[in-house]
């Protein structure tokens, strides 16, 4: 498919809705970017990007409702028909990038050429221009060639690469995303390109950088192709120094390579659907690059999630997020075997969360799968997992499922909210975990009469307290 050849499409009603009314206003509006992308590789887009010759604030005028707080001239606009919200953009011509990120001047343009020639990469510079709505026909504007790239399989940037990657440094790790996600291959110029400009990623914001490798990690394709790449052009030194240590660090493991090898095969291992889930993954031996000690990695676990503690803050996650992947690397280092008690995994489970365990469970999977190793059919983590949903489901694990509360303890005992209050719900708690049929409200009182007067020292005038086993 070349430049101006007709193209016949199926639009969503409010997409041809807003092209329409654009329309109507006397001025051009067509479809551009990711969606005619995606459109000639025969893929239905999920998102629809129109740009158009008219200033924005025509655009907001001609659809009420609609949002634009943004220097680019973006118009929001949210079909009457519920489908998804379309972004509509005026031409725009945009002139020196100092910080690497933003143009320093941004205006509006007349020119639909124009405006392709500012794009990262022909294959997202082409536009589709509509000559009847009604029956969906219009041609292929493709002044750059990104159809025949598409084709050969290529990813090439528009124009002179140089020019492109120092306008914005995130190019680089969009040139790895686009790249890997379609299958093509960066043409000579493009790549040697990223590799010479790489160090100008150390200048991205860690949100910027932190939407970018979730993309990469929601991909279909396996992580490990898209972060190999990384590494391969001198981007992932630059992003993620931590997870490079890794290189180098040997394992004892039955598949082949080092530790940087096993973390990518490990999120490989997980959903795409959960990209934190594969982030955590993707982390998950951090502490092998500086525990290493005569062939062992003591209290990596611990070490690791302290480094990714900061790797997060850098990229801006959310506490939620971080704290879920922090916890899934401090934990992941468990071991189970069959003579554990009852109370012993009731104890594993209040010390990993039990909201945490679906989590911990498809990280070991992934790990085994990464090592090349599987557990036992008896004594493994799979019977872990089934004692540990057993006793969620079954047993109190907190102390709010505890028979008595602490405003029982201060009207039966008559104490203070306190230290000391705490620590007796936290003994009750200890108690239970042992013997999930001490928690009843009597029992539980007698147990905490007897452990206040033991705590206060008067135990001269009063009978040793009883064991937990007397309650039984």
């Amino acid at each position: 498919m070349r430049d101006g050849a007709a193209m016949a499409l199926q639009l969503p009603p409010g997409v041809a809705d807003v092209l329409a009314r654009i329309a109507a206003t006397g001025s051009e509006a067509v479809l551009v970017g990711g969606c005619v992308r995606d459109l000639v590789r025969g893929e239905r887009p999920t998102d629809w990007d129109v740009a158009t010759n008219a200033p924005p604030e025509q655009v907001a005028a001609a659809f009420p409702g609609s949002s634009w707080a943004n220097p680019f001239g973006t118009v929001t606009i949210r079909p009457a028909d519920g489908s998804p919200p379309v972004e509509v953009t005026t031409y725009r011509i945009e002139g020196g990038y100092s910080d690497h990120r933003r143009p320093d001047q941004v205006r509006w343009g007349t020119s639909l050429e124009e405006d392709l020639g500012r794009r990262d990469f022909t294959i997202n510079a082409m536009a589709w221009r509509p000559t009847d709505l009604a029956t969906g026909r219009g041609t292929l504007v493709d002044p750059t060639g990104g159809a025949e790239d598409l084709a050969a399989g290529r990813l090439r940037a528009v124009g002179d690469p140089d020019a492109r990657f120092s306008e914005d440094a995130l190019r680089l790790v969009r040139a790895v995303r686009f790249a890997t996600r379609l299958g093509l291959a960066m043409d000579a110029a493009t790549e040697a390109a990223v590799r010479r400009h790489a160090g100008a990623a150390a200048g991205l914001s860690g949100e910027r950088v932190r939407d970018e490798l979730f993309r990469l990690l929601s991909a279909d394709a396996p992580p490990s192709i898209a972060f190999g790449r990384l590494e391969e052009l001198g981007l992932l030194e630059v992003l993620l120094p931590e997870l490079t240590a890794l290189r180098g660090v040997p394992q004892a493991k039955r598949l082949a390579g080092d530790a940087l090898d096993h973390s990518l095969h490990a999120a490989d291992a997980l959903p795409a659907a959960d990209p934190t889930l594969r982030l955590a993954g993707l982390l998950h031996d951090l502490g092998k690059a500086t525990t290493l000690a005569g062939g062992h990695f003591i209290g990596h676990e611990r070490e690791g999630a302290e480094m990714a503690e900061g790797l997060l803050r850098r990229l801006g996650l959310s506490r939620e997020q971080s704290g879920r992947i922090t916890r899934l690397i401090r934990q992941h280092m468990f071991a189970y075997g069959p003579e554990w008690s009852d109370a012993a995994v009731r104890r594993f489970v209040r010390r990993v969360g039990a909201d945490l365990l679906d989590d911990l469970f498809a990280l070991r999977r992934a790990d085994n799968v990464a090592s090349g190793v599987h557990e036992p059919p008896h004594g493994g983590s799979d019977e872990l997992e089934a004692r540990a949903f057993a006793a969620v489901r079954g047993d109190p694990l907190e102390a709010r499922q505890l028979a008595v509360n602490g405003d029982v303890l201060r009207e039966e005992l008559g104490m203070e909210p306190g230290p000391a209050l705490g620590a007796l719900l936290d003994r009750l708690l200890e108690a239970v975990l042992d013997d999930p049929n001490l928690n009843r409200r009597e029992r539980l009182l007698k147990l905490a009469r007897a452990w206040a007067l033991e705590a206060s020292g008067d135990r001269a005038h009063h009978s040793d307290p009883p064991s937990p086993a007397a309650e039984r």
